[in-house]
This record gives structure tokens, C-alpha cells and sequence, in this order.
């Protein structure tokens, strides 16, 4: 038999394997996201520390991340459980702790807004755990008790 041949399946198990490993990768990144960022206009970055990234329309957040826009920036940022995130120019957001459970319903979502202007919707969280939700500026900690409202931080 040709040796070929023989060495053909060998090397089939390992490669499928690869691929298969490959393909989980973008399985698993979308499962870790707290959130997606829907609409994007301008300069506007996501990460965490010195890590900072340009983000489009598509990408991802995850708990712990800073947004920033510049003064041309803009974002509309939807959560796992439904919370709309609408990011002014000149803003600077972190999403301190985020944790959702899609089958029970229950978390905790805290954001802080260091400068700028945001507009919230709740979402699940808001609505079956308003406790469970805060908002915090240099001055002041706001618990949510409505589902649609703006912070302005000067």
C-alpha cells in the first residue's frame, strides 16, 4: 500500500481537532462579553488599564472595561440582559461589575461615570433586581429604582 496513503488518516484526527478548537474560540468570546456595542459614531475606546482599543459597531465589552469617547465619539451599548447604554461625546464610562444569570434572571450591574453623559434603559436586571443595580459618579452613588434615565457628570 502506497505510504502515502497511511499517513494520510494520521494526520486527519490531529487537524480536525485544531479546527475544532479553532472554531469554539468565537463560542467562548461571545459567552465572556457583558455586552455589545451596537452603534458606534466617531472616536470611542473600550479596555482596561493601558489596554485600550478602538471599538466598532459589532464589538465587544466585558466587565471591568472603561469606555471613552472624544469629543466626536459616541455609542449605544446593550447589555446581556437587555440594559441600553447610550454614551455621549467627552464621556468616560466603567462597567465596574456586571453579572447576569439568563436562566434565573439574577446579577449585578454597576457602572460608574467619571465624566460626561450617559442614558440608561434597564433591562432585566433593572426590572426583576433594581437593588442590584448602581450607578456611581465622583460625587454621589445612585440606586436604580426606573428603568430609563441620564446621568450628567460635569
Amino acid at each position: 500500500m502506497n505510504p502515502t496513503i497511511m499517513k494520510f488518516p494520521s494526520l486527519l484526527v490531529p487537524g480536525l481537532l485544531c479546527a475544532l478548537v479553532l472554531l469554539t474560540q468565537p463560542v467562548q468570546a461571545q459567552e465572556a462579553r457583558s455586552g455589545t456595542f451596537k452603534a458606534v459614531q466617531g472616536a470611542v475606546t473600550v479596555g482596561q488599564g493601558d489596554a485600550k482599543r478602538p471599538v466598532a459597531s459589532g464589538g465587544g465589552v466585558v466587565e471591568a472595561d472603561r469606555v471613552q469617547t472624544d469629543a466626536t465619539g459616541s455609542a449605544v451599548l446593550m447589555l446581556r440582559d437587555g440594559t441600553t447604554i447610550a454614551i455621549g461625546p467627552n464621556t468616560t464610562v466603567d462597567l465596574t461589575r456586571f453579572q447576569f444569570d439568563g436562566t434565573t434572571q439574577q446579577g449585578n450591574l454597576a457602572i460608574r461615570v467619571l465624566q460626561g453623559t450617559i442614558r440608561m434603559v434597564t433591562g432585566l436586571l433593572g426590572k426583576v433586581q433594581p437593588d442590584n443595580v448602581k450607578v456611581t459618579t465622583p460625587a454621589s452613588t445612585v440606586s436604580v429604582r426606573g428603568t430609563d434615565f441620564i446621568v450628567e457628570v460635569l
